[in-house]
Parts: C-alpha cells; structure tokens; sequence
C-alpha cells in the first residue's frame, strides 16, 4: 500500500506541473486535490510496481484528459499573456522567465507535457511514455519538436510580438 507521506513528498511537484496544465491557480489545486484523492482512494493498487512518481503523474494526466473531455475546463486563447510565475529575481532573470514562459504556452499541449516532463521534472523517456501512455517513440517524437519549437520562438524567427523591421517608404520625409 502506498504512504501517505511519500505521496505528499510530490505535492510540490505535483503542484508546479497542474499549474503548467491548467493555467490557474483553483483549477491546479483542484488537479492536485483530485489527484491525490484518487491516488488514496486507490493506494492498494500501487504495490510499488512502479515509481510513485509516474503514478501519481499519470493519475493527474488521465483526470486532466478526462477534464478536457467532458469540456469542463477553459481553454485559454494562445494570444493571451502566458501565467506569471513568481521570480524574485533581477530584471533580466524576469526577462528570461517571460520568455521562456511565452515560448512554452506556444507549443501544443502534447509538446509542452512532454518538454515539461523530460527537462523540468526530470523523468526518462520511458517514464514519461508510461505517464502519458503514449509509445516511446511518441515521447521522442514530441520532446524533438517541442524543442525545436521553443528554439525557433526563443532565436525569434516563430514567436509573436518580435519586432518587425521597418519598412522605408519613399517620398516621406522624416
């Protein structure tokens, strides 16, 4: 049976990554709560064939996936300004965080999960396959153009809100 303090040694994990998945904050703490309501409720289940942290992971996926299946959830229009994460600090750390917060609400949902998995909370392409229950091959497929996706948007040749040069118009004077 599972321990219930090794399932809150997650919470914070589990935290940061429905953040990622629903964008707000009530929706994510009720991804978490969801989360662990259902890995307790099913805790005799898990007899430690594989890591807690993929099952707990994987719960809070399928219960995301169902959420988007039954409509309940608000979608959140691209153009919108990425969540602000609370950086303290300098200027251009913040800088940077935006950035890179744009460039990852850029990439699909699917892209995203899966740049989030492998380079944020760190897990194998094998786990992350098992999380998701996609094939491995997927997992790599995905994680390649995810990165490829935020490269192009951070050197600035995908990403919105770049500056576009100016045009010189002949005839007008400056």
């Amino acid at each position: 049976m599972a321990d219930p303090s090794e399932m809150l040694a997650w919470l914070p994990r589990l935290r940061r990554y429905a953040r990622v998945l629903r964008r707000s904050r009530e929706d994510a703490d009720d991804l978490v709560q969801d989360t662990l309501e259902r890995a307790w409720s099913r805790a005799g289940l898990w007899q430690g064939v594989s890591d807690m942290r993929s099952w707990l992971f994987s719960i809070m996926h399928n219960l995301h996936v169902d959420g988007l299946r039954r409509g309940r959830l608000d979608m959140v229009d691209l153009d919108d300004e990425p969540p602000e994460l609370p950086v303290a600090a300098p200027q251009t750390d913040r800088l940077v965080m935006r950035d890179l917060g744009a460039a990852l609400e850029s990439l699909p949902p699917e892209q995203r999960e899966v740049v989030l998995l492998v380079a944020l909370e760190g897990m194998a392409y094998a786990e992350v396959a098992q999380t998701l229950d996609i094939p491995i091959g997927t997992v790599m497929s995905r994680l390649s153009r995810g990165r490829e996706r935020l490269r192009a948007h951070l050197d600035g040749e995908g990403g919105q809100g770049q500056p576009q040069p100016l045009k010189l118009i002949r005839g007008s004077k400056s």
